[in-house]
């Protein structure tokens, strides 16, 4: 390139990160065109009075963004944002839905969200249907709830012999919601919450952000090891912990029953609640016995729609013992301002209709064939798959780290989650492995692609991905 400076008189945070949003922005506007060569580090970094260094992390930024590519030896050159990516083709309607945090173009392989099935359509009539019938209600705060959301989450959460009753169902804006009104309700400030090292790390941190602290427990192929979880609550005196006993996010483990009664008697001893976030459960066919049938004085069950039915309903429901009712419902509108009207119906019309069963049913067939090319792409590797469950547990080989393998990715154009994610606390662990989804591209020659990318990558080894220019 010639006669170009970037423009470092707005913006706001470090030289390097403006650095970045000055060249992001010019190529947006097509002041720097696809295919051109970035200025040599050394260069512009003379040129605009900074170190190497600097130039070296703004350019190290924007290839984490998916803006350019940096080759040894030949430099960095920009890369097409809107056109048809060169190493994964997709159609526009498959790309990225969550422009603001996934870079445009990319094959998201990081989201679990119930797969497109139809369910729009069945969604939009019973949209149409409660708004001609509840026209009051949706224009003003949800105060009452009728009895049928009780009734709803009751039938929705009950899986092999666990069967909650209505008048312990809290109806929630999803699972998430549930389980930190939950926790709120249940702990105070610098109260320590168990988590086991690799898990849905979302709730450890928003935990952390209302003053909880996190204690770690050890896991091992049968999920938490009951003489760790002993000595966490005789040394932390824990008031709650968080577990996903089947099919666990990220690693798929399943806790076998003599595992689950020795948690429960544990968990009685030192008076600790349970949080069994049963949202992927819900997915199996796994006969074993929820936590909340050996512990039933204690364990709240969370669940909902974002994985079987429809993330963007939000419809989420938890079952707690009848002393945590009242707190848990107060905690919840406290932290979320309230259930929406619209969507606590919608989910429930769609629960007591039948509908959101059979449109599970059809998310999980789905699933399966997708989970079938997984299996066929990635003979001979290691991973963890389940047929109904929409995400991969992939062992990394030697000599491939997780953050490299994740960034491997995204340079190719798919977007992966390293272990990093699921980390709920700072952990000396390491388990070389990341978790990819296959739910959310449109079709399944998307999904094949993003497994033949990553077949690729583990093939080839790290000398297949440089991330320095």
């Amino acid at each position: 390139m010639t006669n170009w400076l970037p423009d470092l008189s707005s913006g706001s945070g470090p030289l390097y990160q403006r650095l970045a949003d000055s060249i992001e922005s010019d190529i947006d506007k097509g002041v720097i065109d696809v295919g051109a060569k970035l200025p040599p580090q050394r260069d512009l970094a003379y040129d605009i009075g900074a170190t190497v260094g600097t130039v070296g992390r703004a350019y190290q930024l924007l290839r984490e963004r998916g803006l350019v590519s940096g080759e040894v030896g030949r430099g960095t050159y920009v890369l097409a944002q809107r056109a048809e990516n060169p190493k994964v083709e997709l159609e526009p309607a498959a790309q990225g839905t969550r422009p603001f945090d996934a870079p445009s173009g990319k094959l998201r392989f990081d989201s679990t969200a119930a797969p497109d099935v139809g369910q729009g359509a069945i969604i939009a009539e019973i949209l149409a249907r409660t708004a001609e019938d509840h026209p009051h209600d949706i224009s003003s705060y949800t105060r009452d709830f009728p009895e049928r959301w009780y009734e709803a989450g009751s039938r929705w959460l009950s899986r092999n012999f666990f069967r909650p009753s209505p008048d312990s169902i809290v109806p929630t804006l999803g699972t998430h919601a549930a389980v930190m009104a939950a926790i709120a309700a249940l702990t105070m400030p610098g109260d320590y919450v168990v988590f086991e090292h690799l898990t849905y790390s979302q709730i450890s941190r928003s935990a952390g952000l209302i003053g909880r602290r996190t204690a770690l427990v050890a896991t091992d192929n049968e999920g938490i090891d009951p003489e760790d979880f002993e000595r966490v609550c005789a040394q932390k005196h824990p008031k709650v912990m968080f577990l996903m006993p089947t099919a666990k996010n990220p690693t798929l483990v399943t806790m076998p029953a003599e595992r689950r009664q020795a948690i429960a008697q544990i968990a009685r001893e030192y008076n600790v609640a349970l949080v069994e976030d049963d949202l992927y459960g819900d997915l199996t066919d796994d006969p074993t016995p929820l936590l909340a049938e050996y512990a039933p004085e204690r364990t709240i069950v969370a669940g909902g729609l974002s994985k079987s039915v429809a993330a963007g309903v939000r419809g989420g429901w938890l079952s707690c013992p009848p002393a945590y009712r009242h707190r848990i419902r107060v905690a919840h509108k406290m932290m979320t301002g309230g259930l929406p009207f619209l969507l606590a119906e919608v989910g429930t019309r769609l629960v007591m209709s039948g509908q959101a069963g059979d449109i599970r049913k059809r998310c999980i067939a789905e699933i399966q064939a997708r989970i079938a090319i997984v299996r066929e792409t990635l003979e001979g590797f290691d991973f963890e798959a389940r047929d109904n469950v929409p995400f991969v547990w992939l062992t990394l080989p030697d000599p491939w780290l997780s953050g490299t393998f994740k960034n491997a990715c995204l340079a190719q154009g798919v977007l992966i989650d390293d272990e990093d994610e699921f980390k709920a606390g700072r952990s000396e662990q390491v388990f070389h492995g990341v978790r990819f989804g296959v739910s959310q591209p449109r079709q399944d020659k998307d999904v094949a692609g993003g497994v033949a990318v990553i077949r690729r990558l583990l093939d080839e080894g790290r000398a297949g991905y440089d991330s320095f220019s």
